[in-house]
């Protein structure tokens, strides 16, 4: 659990950009790994053998959920990015119908002019 989530084949992503979530995700595990030796700080009744096992469920744990949440962010992401790109596609089309037909409209009413 220790490794980082891994990217899409297709994400584009640069060197900067790995780098940058290898750093985020070692943060994780580290912050996981704390937060797990202060739940068991307090329980002295705990032997060393069941004190580590404790810390080492409750950070995998936590790396698990994290994991989680990442990859529906990224799933979510990718949705969004969908959904804009299509209407950024219908906007697109719909701004060359208008030039098109302000064009013809213009053609017709120079071409009446001229006839006149």
């Amino acid at each position: 659990m220790n490794g980082l989530p891994k990217q899409g084949a297709g994400t584009g992503g640069d060197l900067g950009n790995e780098v940058e979530g290898y750093l985020l995700w070692q943060a994780r595990v580290a912050e996981a790994e704390q937060r797990a030796r202060e739940f068991t700080g307090s329980l002295d009744w705990l032997t060393t053998a069941q004190r580590e096992e404790i810390e080492r469920r409750y950070a995998a744990d936590s790396l698990r959920r994290a994991r989680a949440d990442l990859e529906r962010v990224a799933a979510r992401c990718m949705s969004l990015r969908a959904e804009y790109e299509q209407r950024y596609r219908e906007l697109r089309r719909r701004c060359l119908a208008m030039t098109l037909a302000v064009c013809a409209a213009l053609t017709t009413v120079a071409a009446l002019l001229l006839a006149l």
